[in-house]
């Protein structure tokens, strides 16, 4: 049995079947699980996609919604830039489109927020095209199946891979969903990261990583981010009647679009906008960390009253309690105001 005639029949006996965005071949929900599940778990991201869909149930809810409303439902996901290219993504879809997306691979990349991977998957799973996915799960696959061990961290390798995978697709447009969810799933499941379960591999016969018997020697990727640390000073200012001092963070950045506390990147930066202000009281927080994909944060909160309720400065407002739950917070930031 071949390649993908294996995939596609692991899929049907063996694969996952109970994720939401599997019910049809909707290209709405499909589009807004694979953004969702970039750099993701599944298990945290059903939480979020069946909040996300009660909100906005189709492009043209979500294309009407306001940002703050699209990132107060994504705040504790991360890489909140996707959040804003979905709400774009949404009113090109609607402006230009029609509200329909459309059925090519090709196509689907003009849209804002969708690369070459999620274009495919759409196109694959919805309108049966024969195109490849290479997601990160779908990359295992294929370099430990194949023994593909050029260094995946330079452009021309995974080019040569995608062209693997283009040639290993199956040759009929109908079987395509159930394929590129087959190999989707194969990487999630089975061919995962550490300890794969090759025993029950449908392509273990043919695999050259398991012919090796060093399955962990593939993918080869040789560069490696580093991980970087910042610290920062959170002014949580809270006037007399209770509402709470709020900055738009600027794009690009962490938290780009969402809503903080006011942000300082040194204790003496903090101190001289206190002086400034002269809170009826200050108290200083325990300090945490809070962990990124590639950098560590370092926050440094500082609770102040004030009875004024003026502008603190040109750059945020005032939010009574009331309102926190229809801005797009970050999550440590929603975490502090949660536990007050």
């Amino acid at each position: 049995m071949n390649f993908a005639n294996a995939v596609v029949c692991w899929q049907a006996a063996r694969g996952r079947h109970d994720l939401p965005w599997q019910h049809d071949r909707d290209p709405y929900r499909v589009w807004l699980s694979e953004i969702m599940l970039q750099q993701t778990q599944v298990q945290t991201v059903l939480a979020y996609f069946k909040r996300f869909l009660r909100r906005f149930p189709d492009v043209a809810t979500l294309a009407q919604a306001s940002l703050d409303d699209v990132l107060s439902l994504w705040s504790g996901l991360g890489y909140y830039s996707r959040a804003r290219n979905l709400h774009r993504c949404a009113q090109v879809v609607m402006q230009a489109h029609g509200g329909v997306f459309p059925q090519t691979a090709t196509q689907l990349q003009s849209l804002p927020g969708i690369g070459p991977s999620t274009a495919a998957a759409v196109a694959s799973i919805c309108f049966g095209e024969r195109v490849a996915i290479l997601d990160g799960n779908v990359k295992r696959v294929l370099t430990r199946y194949l023994g593909f061990d050029h260094d995946l961290s330079q452009a021309a390798s995974v080019r040569g891979l995608l062209q693997h995978a283009q040639r290993l697709l199956p040759t009929s447009t109908t079987a395509m969903p159930s394929y590129t969810q087959g190999v989707m799933d194969l990487g999630a499941t089975l061919c995962t990261l550490r300890k794969p379960d090759c025993l029950n591999c449908p392509l273990a016969v043919n695999c050259q990583a398991n012919l090796l018997g060093e399955p962990s020697r593939f993918p080869v990727k040789t560069r490696k981010l580093k991980r970087s640390a910042e610290s920062w000073w959170l002014m949580w200012a809270v006037n007399a009647s209770g509402a709470v001092w709020l900055c738009r963070q600027p794009t690009p950045g962490v938290w780009a679009g969402l809503h903080s506390f006011s942000m300082f990147d040194s204790e003496a930066s903090l101190h001289l906008a206190l002086a400034a202000i002269s809170p009826l009281s200050m108290r200083t927080l325990p300090s945490f960390k809070h962990v990124l994909t590639h950098k560590d944060l370092y926050l440094h909160p500082v609770h102040v009253n004030l009875s004024v309720d003026l502008p603190l400065d040109d750059s945020g407002v005032w939010v009574g309690t009331a309102q926190l739950a229809r801005l797009g917070l970050p999550a440590p930031i929603k975490k502090l105001l949660q536990n007050a």
